[in-house]
Formats: structure tokens, sequence, C-alpha cells
């Protein structure tokens, strides 16, 4: 488990971003595979899920996690809901103790988010078409309604894939310029290459320009480091059938 400094520190807040490690999985799913979407055993997943929570100091029925459609939607958690029941959404909110709120990434990057003196936190799953469309404008004003205030918000972007490892087309690149011109320090693009794009500074950027009190990113590329992350990007160039997820989670106890 990956721990964050600017979420660090405070007893009563417990987060980590988890890697693949310290499962019970085995094949392309070894081994702490969190995701019930994927082909895994569920008995599996769920010990996974149960090993993450206790963790963070929470009962494992208390861990929550939604059906993320790369969406912006987020969702107030007033109560945890069983396994695989959660709402379609791509973030959480809550001000309630007791509760865990988990992202499932294989690339994508997972962001956390507290304001430590309204009790407020949250966490949202940020892909190109969710930090396109808005996600992190979406996951800060969900606190904000709650009772957090900008200035006090802190929020950590996990393990995301890297630069180096997010080729993409020149059609993709001219559909963010479209939008937004000042997008074009986001992708990078070799001699004789197409274009990559820093998935991971283009979600910390648009968190920061919200002027929270901080924003940190968790330097890691989930594509490049096999032993330490799932990767989709990764399993569809290995030919793999599935691929696990890796769970990042926060709650205030």
């Amino acid at each position: 488990m990956i721990e964050s400094t600017i979420l660090s520190g405070t007893k009563n807040l417990r987060h980590g971003f988890f890697t693949r490690q310290g499962g019970v999985g085995a094949g392309i799913y070894a081994s702490l595979n969190c995701g019930l979407g994927s082909n895994d055993d569920p008995a599996i997943v769920r010990e996974n899920r149960a090993r993450c929570a206790v963790a963070l100091g929470v009962d494992p029925t208390d861990l929550v996690t939604a059906y993320q459609v790369h969406g912006t939607t987020v969702t107030e958690v007033d109560a945890p809901w069983a396994p695989g029941a959660g709402p379609r959404a791509d973030a959480m909110v809550t001000r309630r103790r007791g509760i865990a709120l988990g992202i499932l990434t294989a690339d994508c990057g997972p962001i956390l988010l507290a304001d430590r003196a309204a009790g407020i936190i949250g966490a949202a799953h940020s892909g190109w078409k969710g930090a396109k469309a808005g996600m992190a404008e979406a996951v800060v004003a969900a606190m904000i309604r709650l009772g957090a205030s900008t200035g006090n918000i802190v929020a950590a972007v996990g393990p995301t894939i890297g630069v180096e490892s997010y080729e993409v087309g020149e059609d993709f690149r001219r559909a963010f310029l479209e939008t937004d011109p000042s997008a074009d320090r986001f992708f990078v693009t070799p001699a004789g290459f197409r274009p990559f794009f820093d998935l991971q500074a283009f979600v910390a950027t648009r968190l920061e320009a919200l002027g929270l009190a901080a924003v940190e990113r968790i330097a890691a590329d989930t594509c490049a480091d096999p032993e330490r992350f799932f990767s989709y990007r990764r399993s569809c160039l290995n030919g793999e059938p599935d691929y696990g997820r890796q769970l990042s989670a926060i709650a205030l106890l």
C-alpha cells in the first residue's frame, strides 16, 4: 500500500493506494485483485477487498465501490451497499465515519481527497474521458455542497499510466486541443512517433486550478511496473484475456 504525504498524519483519516501485492489471487490476477467486474473468482476478490478494508481500519462490509462508467457522476454515500450493488458513478463523497470510499483502476487516475476540518472525504476515478469532461471539478463541487471549503481540501492522484507508456492518436490530441488549446503541454510527440499523453499531470493540473490547499502526485507508471500494478493497456499488449484492478480508498474513522 502506498500512502500520500499530504493525506497522512491524521489519526481519524485512513487511506491507501493499494498495489497488486498482498492478496490471494493467482495467474493474471495475482495477487490483490479487488475488481468485482473482472472474471476472477468472486470469493477471491471478496477476500482481497476484505484485506484492504482491515488495513484501513474498517469492517469489510463498510468498503464501498461504485459501478464506474468513465463519466462525471458523483454520489453521496450515507450508508454502505452490498458488493456489486453500487450506483453507476465515478466518484463518491461522504461525511459519515466508518465508511471507506474505494476506487478501482488499472491505468486510470485514482483521486483521494479530504477536508479534515469539515470531516468530508471524496474518491474519484478519472480516466481520460472523465478527466476531459470535468471529473476533478465535479468531485470537488460535491464536497463543497457537503460543507467542505476549497482552500481546505487536499487531494492526491495515485498511480496512473505514465506518459512514456500512454501512446495515443493524433485525433485524441486534437479533441483535447479543440476544448482547451493549452492542453498541448500534456502531450509529448517524439520525432517519428504518435503523441504520448500525460494523464496524471492533466488530472492534477485540473485539481490545482480549483485552488485546493495541496495536490500531490504519486510517482508510478502502472503500465510499466507489472510487479506492483495491474494495467489494462499492458494486458492488451500482452494478449491477455482479462486484467485485475487495484483499489484506492479513503475513510474517516
